[in-house]
């Protein structure tokens, strides 16, 4: 509707930002994607993204047109870390799964730092990934990382098992597999991140 709306409209925007997610790519444990990766016919997550995208493109050149995909956001009050710090402040946190899937991650300041410079900057278009410089961080890098930004350890294992019968298959799926994506675009569209680092980020958020 959106993208129709703006197709119609006498006078469009000037942009027309969208945000999907990194789970356009196939999760791996060796592949690293960029912005011109190959993607987004594997599975129910990817079709989602692709269809999402396909929606929302615009024909012409008359708004410039940006697709951020972001990782998994992190901040305070909420999200994935408002989920994980019970039980890593009680000391049972760990490694979901196996640990070696990639985990890639932004803080929420840096994503709407690159909205903001998507909108604002005339040069940037096409995909850019929403993903910090340091996001090719596996679940057991996170996990040791929350641990230490909490000062407990982080050593007790969620079992696969365990994941797919409290989230069920579909959702369980991205937290026991992930993808290595790095943010080649957004670093040449210009974009400074605040927080590039997990380490600083965590800091930040538990603060």
């Amino acid at each position: 509707m959106l993208a129709r709306a703006i197709r119609e409209a006498p006078h469009p925007p000037q942009a027309w930002v969208l945000v999907t997610g990194v789970a356009y790519y196939q999760p791996s444990l060796t592949a690293e994607y960029d912005e011109d990766s190959p993607g987004g016919d594997f599975d129910f997550f990817a079709n989602l993204v692709t269809k999402w995208e396909a929606a929302a493109k615009l024909p012409g050149d008359s708004t410039r047109q940006v697709v951020v995909r972001s990782g998994i956001v992190l901040g305070r009050g909420g999200g994935a870390i408002g989920r994980m710090l019970l039980p890593f402040r009680l000391g049972l946190g760990g490694p979901i799964g196996s640990g070696r899937q990639f985990l890639p991650w932004i803080h929420i300041r840096d994503l709407v730092g690159i909205l903001a410079h998507a909108l604002e900057a005339s040069h940037v278009q096409g995909v850019l990934n929403g993903v910090a410089p340091a996001s090719t961080t596996t679940n057991a890098e996170f996990a040791q990382a929350l641990g230490a930004a909490l000062g407990r350890p982080a050593f007790i294992p969620l079992p696969s098992i365990i994941v797919q019968a409290i989230f069920g298959q579909e959702r369980a799926i991205m937290l026991l597999e992930g993808q290595k994506v790095v943010p080649r675009r957004t670093l040449a569209a210009g974009y400074q991140y605040s927080f590039p680092e997990l380490g600083a980020a965590l800091k930040e958020i538990i603060a």
